[in-house]
C-alpha cells in the first residue's frame, strides 16, 4: 500500500534530528516543569527515578528550573546547581539518563520578584527589575502548603545586575561538572529575565531599563557570559514573548521576540557557534489547564509570533504550549519547529514518547499532586503500556 501524507506527517514527529552535536532518535522533549520535590534543594533518588522513567534513547530532557542562588526560589522544595551538594546530587540522575542514552540539560533559573520572604535568605524581600509587586489576582506557593500573596520586590541596583549574570555563569559550569550536556537559560514566564524583558514590568531608568534595546541588555549579558563559560552548543533560550504569566505583559510581544532573537542570532556569529536551541513558549501556554486565566491570542496570532521568531532565529527551534500529539506532528511537519517539548503530558505518562507513537491511551495527569513534597505520589507513580494491552512496557 502506498505511503499516504498522514502517514509522512505522523513520522516527523518521530524522525532523527540533529541538535547541534547531539544526535537525537525523535522530536519529542521533556519540558521542564516545577515539580517541588527537592527538600532542602538538594535532588534525591526520586530525581534518579523520575528522569529515567521519561528517558528514552537518543531522547531530550530539560529539567525542571534549577536555582543559580540561594536567591533564585520561587517555590519550596525546588533543587539548586550553586553548591557542591547539589552538584553531586545531579550526578546520579545525569548518570541514569545518560545510562538509558538520553541527552539531558539542566534549566538555570532566578525566579525574581516570584518569590517571598520566607523563601529568601534571612527573610529579605526579592529581587526584580523594580519595586512593583505581582498582581494580587496571583498566589505564590508557600513552604508550609499555603498560598499567599507575593511581596513587594527590591530593584536590584546597576552593579548587582553583573553579579546575577556571575551567579548564572557559575551555575553554568556546576551543571557541566555535574555532567549535564547543557544548559538552558529560563528567559520565560514572569521571571527575573522576563522582568527586565517586558515593558509592563520594567520600569527602570538606568542603562537596563527604558527602550527595547536597554531591556535587552541583561539576557544578553547572561548568555554571552554562559556561553563564553561552557561554549555556545551546550546553551539553549527559553523566551515567552507573549506570555502574560504573573503579570509579564509586554506593548509589542512580535518586536520583543524578534528583538531577542536578533541578539541571540548575533552572539552565535560572534562566538563562531550556533546555540543548540531557542525555545519558544505558545500564547495558548496560559489556556490549556492554567488556574488563572490570561489574555490568549487567537490562533493566527500565536501563529505569526511564533513561525516569525521561527524564521528569524538561525537554529534549532523547540516550541513548546499546550501541544498535543496532533498539534506536534503538525508543528513539525509543516516546519514551524524542529523539536516539540511536552510538560503535563509527560507528568503523567512516562512512557509519552511510546504512547504518542502507537497512538495509545493517555494517562491522565492530577493536578493536586503537581507540587506535593511527595517522592512517589504524583510523581513516580504513573503507570507505563502494561504487557495486558499487548504493548512493550518501555521503549
Amino acid at each position: 500500500m502506498a505511503e499516504t501524507t498522514t502517514d509522512k506527517a505522523n513520522e516527523a514527529l518521530f524522525s532523527p534530528y540533529k541538535m547541534g552535536k547531539f544526535s537525537l532518535s525523535h522530536r519529542v522533549v521533556l519540558a521542564p516543569m516545577t515539580r517541588c520535590r527537592a527538600p532542602n534543594g538538594i535532588p534525591h533518588q526520586a530525581h534518579v527515578e523520575y528522569y529515567t522513567q521519561r528517558s528514552t534513547s537518543g531522547g531530550f530532557l530539560i529539567t525542571e528550573g534549577t536555582l543559580i542562588s540561594p536567591t533564585a526560589g520561587g517555590f519550596p522544595r525546588c533543587p539548586g546547581i550553586y553548591n557542591k551538594e547539589q552538584v553531586e546530587a545531579w550526578k546520579k540522575v545525569v548518570d541514569a539518563v545518560h545510562a538509558k542514552g538520553a541527552i539531558i540539560f539542566c534549566q538555570l533559573w532566578h525566579v525574581g520578584r516570584a518569590s517571598h520572604q520566607v523563601l529568601q535568605p534571612g527573610g529579605a524581600a526579592p529581587i526584580s527589575s523594580t519595586s512593583k509587586p505581582i498582581s494580587k489576582r496571583w498566589r505564590i506557593l508557600l513552604p508550609d502548603g499555603t498560598h499567599g500573596l507575593y511581596p513587594n520586590p527590591r530593584p536590584l541596583k546597576t552593579f548587582e545586575i553583573l553579579e546575577v549574570v556571575e551567579d548564572y555563569r557559575l551555575a553554568a559550569l556546576n551543571a557541566i561538572e555535574a555532567g549535564f550536556d547543557g544548559i538552558e537559560i529560563h528567559g520565560a514566564h514572569g521571571y527575573l529575565i522576563d522582568q527586565f524583558l517586558k515593558d509592563g514590568i520594567n520600569d527602570r531608568t538606568d542603562e537596563y531599563g527604558g527602550p527595547l534595546s536597554n531591556r535587552c541588555k541583561f539576557i544578553t549579558q547572561v548568555v554571552q557570559a554562559v556561553v563564553a563559560a561552557i561554549g555556545a552548543d551546550r546553551v539553549g533560550v527559553r523566551i515567552s514573548p507573549a506570555i502574560d504569566h504573573l503579570d509579564a505583559t509586554d506593548s509589542d510581544p512580535l518586536s520583543l521576540g524578534l528583538a531577542v532573537v536578533q541578539r541571540l542570532n548575533k552572539i552565535q556569529v560572534d562566538s563562531g557557534s550556533r546555540l543548540t536551541y531557542l525555545h519558544v513558549t505558545q500564547p495558548r501556554y496560559t489556556a490549556y489547564g492554567q488556574t488563572e486565566s490570561g489574555r490568549h491570542g487567537s490562533e493566527d496570532e500565536e501563529a505569526k509570533l511564533v513561525r516569525t521568531c521561527r524564521r528569524a532565529y538561525q537554529g534549532t527551534f523547540i516550541c513548546s504550549g499546550g501541544y498535543t500529539r496532533e498539534l506536534g506532528i503538525e508543528a513539525v511537519a509543516q516546519g514551524d519547529a524542529d523539536l516539540v517539548s511536552y510538560g503535563r503530558l509527560f507528568i503523567s505518562n512516562p512512557d509519552l514518547v511510546l504512547r504518542f507513537k502507537l497512538k495509545a491511551p493517555l494517562n491522565r495527569y492530577v493536578r493536586a499532586t503537581f507540587y506535593t513534597p511527595d517522592p512517589v505520589v504524583g510523581y513516580t507513580d504513573y503507570p507505563f503500556l502494561s504487557k495486558s494491552h499487548g504493548l512493550v512496557s518501555r521503549l
